[in-house]
């Protein structure tokens, strides 16, 4: 993937992530209770992984840590996503580096290393579990 591809991409995902966000934060208190815009528990009625990540999000637009972390762990990742990157993204531009592309590349290399991948793969299920458990 090239340079421009990548920066283009994440800053749609980015935009969107923040378009979501912003509805998800207006609509906290008037969404019902049984809302779910996950594809796979709308599909199946199971949880996946990541459901919970706006709820999390959410929850930390509003100071609550403890909460965001109950949601979903994975809440806190796509927060620190969110304020950094899109500081990178400016600064690489601005200055016509590309240090988010070499530092991509660099992570795509690194995460396919059995040591690292299998222990990721399995903090996934776990997350995974234990939003089942929640009944999410």
């Amino acid at each position: 993937m090239s340079r421009n591809r990548l920066y283009l991409i994440l800053t749609l995902a980015l935009t969107g992530g923040y378009a979501w966000l912003a509805w998800a934060f207006y609509r906290h208190s008037t969404a019902p209770a049984n809302f779910s815009p996950c594809i796979v528990k709308n599909v199946t009625g199971i949880a996946c992984p990541s459901c919970g990540s706006t709820r999390s999000l959410v929850h930390l637009l509003n100071g609550h840590v403890q909460q965001a972390v109950l949601a979903n762990p994975i809440g806190l990742l796509l927060a620190v996503i969110m304020v950094v990157l899109p500081f990178w993204l400016i600064f690489d531009i601005a200055t016509g580096k590309d240090t988010v592309y070499k530092n991509y590349r660099t992570f795509e290399k690194t995460i396919v290393k059995k040591w690292i991948a299998v222990p990721l793969v399995l903090l996934i299920i776990i997350n995974w579990i234990w939003n089942i458990q929640k009944g999410i």
